[in-house]
């Protein structure tokens, strides 16, 4: 009664599901001196879904392979939960033999463990020592251990689900916290597969989109071996788990992908894989995506509790993301409007006054008498003048962000990315002035030959000029000229020509030239001066 009494202390102080588990079995082998002991932990199948043995070494339970799924004895006392004490357990007619290498049994004890009136699993015993038989006391010894490893078990179950709810919870937290400090929606989609499979003690995990013009998902985010050699595909046919999870808007479960192998990514991937399991992300679009985790064969599956926090983590995650794409579409929206604000005012206001300013400069010029006060304010118009082409040059880049980036075969918008492309690396942004009917008038082949010359301006520039400034025009007026001025230490003569070769063929095959000039600021500086003809003019 007093080793009893200590193994039910000793279970009951256990809050760890898998360590009360073996407490239990261990405490039933050492009451009812048991040479084999084994708890199996019945499935949504009514099979045997875990299995905690006793008595095995590591080599013995390899050479007899895979576990028992709950046929045979083991089976009788599922279908008939209630004690099962046996002389010789091979003569029972349940009895389908041992597989290979299994050691030899006859004697035998089995008693259900009840939780909360369901029957959760089952404690198995074989082989007392000694050669005797399981009596009535051994019996009795162990209902009581079952009615108090069921309290145990249910204790353990309700702390384990605890800190789970816990832990999906704070990994919602993370990816609202990932959001609201801006991150990318790649980033937040890494971090729900992330989080998914870290809780939920997965080995992959896959978040499953849209593709494209197409009904079919495609592999946005892949974490764990080996889902991640498929990042970007495409799932074939309609079979597979996530798309029927996305379609149907319910979560998918797979016992064995080994299987069900069209339930895989596809075909020979994952062929190590057991149990899975897809939820739904939805949207309020028609189609929305899948979350969906795989864990290695022989691991437990994913029971109803973890697939009903993993729907709800799915469906909480989708929402936040959709949310945080709401928030920014609006905080665009904002800066276009902003954008189309300050566009406005630059042109109903600056250039305007400017424009008036100028003129007035221009009628007072006759009235002025020395010859040197008239050419500066000459230069005075002069410098109004260019200042407004910057400003108009402004409003159109601004308006067309507002457009949502315009045509994006247009030459003003490839430009704009050409010169936004190098500033990252310059630590400036050069400025882009465009005069004339850039789009309208200048072909598309003289418009790539120009992109690539400024390519290797710019390139040039970033390499050798050590500049603090660069200035990028183009005019097309009775010619097209594009210009690439800096403020840097200028071409020397043992720099590279390589590019400005390339340059100036360019132009010459166009029936141009190219002028290498003294930049324009008192540091001195390099101005590149890319000068071809129409096609009807150079024919």
């Amino acid at each position: 009664m007093h080793s009893l009494l200590d193994a039910v202390l000793s279970v009951g102080r256990e809050l760890d599901l898998e360590q009360v588990l073996r407490r239990i079995i261990e405490a039933a082998v050492a009451l009812t001196d048991s040479e084999y002991g084994a708890l199996g932990v019945i499935g949504e199948r009514h099979e045997l879904d875990q299995f905690v043995h006793v008595g095995l070494d590591p080599e013995q339970a390899a050479r007899i392979g895979e576990l028992p799924s709950g046929r045979g004895i083991l089976g009788e006392l599922i279908q008939r939960p209630e004690p099962l004490r046996l002389r010789n357990l091979t003569e029972h007619p349940a009895s389908h033999g041992f597989p290979p290498n299994h050691p030899p049994m006859h004697s035998f004890l089995g008693v259900p463990i009840r939780v909360r009136e369901e029957v959760f699993g089952n404690i198995y015993l074989s082989e007392k020592r000694g050669g005797a038989e399981f009596d009535e006391e051994d019996e009795a010894v162990l209902g009581t251990l079952a009615v108090a490893a069921g309290v145990a078990i249910d204790n353990a179950r309700l702390y384990h689900e605890s800190r789970r709810r816990t832990r999906w919870l704070e990994a919602l937290a993370g990816i609202n916290r990932s959001l609201l400090s801006g991150s990318s929606s790649d980033e937040v989609l890494r971090l729900i597969a992330r989080s998914a499979m870290d809780v939920a003690e997965a080995d992959t995990a896959c978040v499953l989109m849209p593709a494209e013009d197409t009904d079919r998902l495609r592999i946005t985010v892949a974490e764990g071996q080996p889902a991640e050699r498929l990042l970007g595909s495409t799932l074939p046919g309609d079979e597979s788990l996530a798309v029927v999870a996305a379609r149907t808007g319910e979560p998918v479960v797979a016992g064995d992908l080994r299987s069900e192998p069209r339930a895989r990514l596809s075909p020979g991937v994952e062929e190590d894989h057991g149990p899975a399991v897809a939820v739904p992300m939805p949207t309020r679009e028609e189609n929305g995506g899948a979350l969906r985790l795989t864990r290695l064969a022989g691991r437990p599956r994913f029971d109803e509790t973890e697939v009903g926090l993993l729907s709800n983590f799915a469906a909480q995650a989708a929402l936040a993301l959709e949310l945080g794409r709401h928030r920014a579409e609006a905080e665009q929206l904002a800066l276009l409007h902003d954008r189309d604000r300050i566009a406005r005012d630059l042109h109903d206001l600056a250039i305007q006054r400017l424009f008036a300013t100028g003129m007035t400069l221009q009628s007072a010029a006759p009235l002025i008498e020395h010859p040197a006060a008239a050419e500066r304010v000459g230069r005075a118009v002069d410098d109004l003048d260019e200042t407004i082409k910057i400003i108009r040059s402004t409003i159109f880049a601004l308006r067309t962000a507002e457009q949502g980036g315009g045509d994006p075969a247009s030459l003003r918008r490839r430009l704009a990315r050409a010169v936004g492309e190098v500033a990252g690396h310059l630590g400036f942004t050069p400025s882009l002035r465009v005069e004339g009917a850039v789009d309208a008038r200048v072909p598309p082949d003289i418009a790539d030959e120009l992109l690539a010359v400024l390519a290797e301006a710019l390139s040039n520039t970033l390499r050798h000029a050590r500049a603090r400034r660069v200035d990028v025009a183009l005019s097309v007026r009775d010619r097209i000229v594009l210009t690439v001025s800096d403020d840097g230490v200028g071409l020397g003569d043992n720099e590279p020509r390589g590019g400005l070769v390339n340059m100036r063929s360019r132009a010459e095959l166009l029936g141009g030239a190219l002028r290498l000039e003294p930049g324009t600021t008192e540091g001195g500086g390099t101005r590149i001066h890319w000068e071809v003809p129409f096609p009807e003019e150079g024919s």
